[in-house]
């Protein structure tokens, strides 16, 4: 392992290897449980969503490890499941595995964009208040999702929606464990989101929100995953709804990833060195994870969690892609696991992503307007891809009205014109 990893070059040593690989692991085993549950959303069997989910950051750990030696974990990411399930599947009408299908088609473009010098291009012809303003609008997303699995807002015929019964056992459950998590966040408590994971499933229990009767005896199954495994289709593979989903797809996991492994492997790590090789073992990943049966991954936030705690080499991510392994012998009590106990997550995560919206210019309007647009769109259209339609179709037209025509790129455009397009071609449909 010294010699593979290269812990002497490195500075570091086993111990620490194996310590921040725990950290890790604690720090990002709640998204089993979440993205499970948000696949699910979308038609897939929750055993099923749980069990992909386990095989694909399984997966990007070891890409991790071995393409650029790093201690990053390559799993689904938030954001992108809610995009997956709400707007490929809900808004799109292509079912999960025309999904799948659009993830892979994605996957091998991603990973064109990453083998070669597009991502340095795209990258900076991207303005970065859009590129901030779609991880704030889908962190409001993400947050809303969340206020609706708890049932503090519910849908109103009047006002769209409203406030939900405060007396409901799932909404009591709900408050209690969005206190319970916020409290073991904030005194960054290790694993602080498995703990109000196990801690909101006792509390939905007390609350008889859930059963514990009904939990699986038997050991792990993989009928209905056998379904789910290779089960992409591109029946649709020449309509607009998969072409809409696949280039929007691709957008969100370059600008996504890039932006996060600017800030791990540059800014944390302090090797860029290894940014190009990550940035290509994320787009293997992705393409993996449409194999699997789950939504794309991104070298996730939590990342930095191991490498606070000394992490410097793969087999960091080694140690942590065993353990996220070893969770299938959980997969009884994880398949239990409330949306009460989920929801909280969902909400301070979707607090997390908006804090982003700092490092937009708002005292330019021509900068501040599409973002804006962005920001607003995402929740209120139920759809990542539209509300970054609205950004990117505003951005070109504020700058030719204000004369900043020399701030605007060609790639901007083409993406402009064909989220227009786009509209067009729907209007007539």
């Amino acid at each position: 392992m010294k010699g593979v990893f290269k812990l002497k070059e490195h500075k570091t040593n086993l111990k620490k290897e194996v310590m921040a690989g725990f950290t890790s692991f604690f720090s990002i085993v709640y998204i089993i449980a979440v993205n499970g549950h948000i696949l699910h959303d979308s038609g897939m069997p929750l055993e099923a969503g749980i069990i992909a989910t386990i095989f694909a950051s399984l997966a990007g750990c070891l890409l991790a490890a071995f393409v650029p030696n790093a201690p990053l974990m390559i799993v689904p990411g938030m954001g992108i499941n809610a995009l997956f399930t709400y707007t490929f599947v809900g808004s799109l009408g292509l079912s999960y595995q025309e999904a799948l299908g659009a993830v892979v088609v994605s996957g091998v473009l991603f990973a064109i964009i990453a083998f070669s010098k597009l991502a340095a291009i795209i990258s900076r012809s991207i303005p970065s208040s859009l590129k901030e303003a779609i991880t704030v609008g889908i962190g409001l997303f993400i947050a809303f999702i969340g206020l609706q699995k708890s049932g503090l807002i519910v849908e109103n015929p009047n006002n769209f929606v409203a406030l939900g019964d405060l007396s409901s056992p799932i909404v009591l459950a709900s408050i209690i464990n969005l206190v319970i998590t916020l409290f073991l966040f904030l005194k960054k408590v290790p694993g602080n989101f498995l703990i109000s994971i196990i801690l909101g499933t006792l509390t939905s229990y007390f609350l008889g929100v859930i059963d514990f009767s009904h939990m699986d005896k038997g050991f792990i199954s993989l009928n209905d995953y056998r379904n789910v495994f290779l089960s992409f289709d591109f029946g649709k593979i020449a309509t607009i709804p998969f072409w809409t989903a696949t280039f929007s797809l691709t957008l969100v996991l370059v600008f996504e990833n890039i932006g996060i492994l600017h800030s791990q492997v540059d800014g944390m790590l302090k090797a860029p060195e290894k940014n190009g090789k990550a940035l290509r073992a994320v787009s293997i990943s992705a393409i993996l994870c449409g194999l699997l049966g789950t939504s794309p991954p991104v070298s996730t936030v939590e990342s930095a969690a191991g490498i606070t705690a000394g992490g410097r080499t793969g087999l960091t991510s080694v140690i942590t892609g065993i353990l996220i392994l070893m969770s299938l012998f959980f997969l009884p009590l994880i398949k239990l696991v409330p949306n009460a106990a989920i929801a909280p997550i969902l909400i301070i995560l979707g607090g997390l992503m908006l804090t982003n919206i700092v490092n937009i210019d708002f005292t330019d309007f021509t900068e501040a307007f599409p973002a804006f647009l962005i920001i607003l769109m995402i929740p209120l259209t139920f759809s990542i891809v539209d509300g970054i339609a609205f950004g990117f179709i505003a951005y070109p037209l504020v700058k030719l009205f204000t004369n900043k025509h020399k701030q605007l790129s060609i790639p901007i455009f083409i993406i402009s014109f064909l989220f227009l397009t786009n509209f067009l071609l729907h209007s007539v449909g």
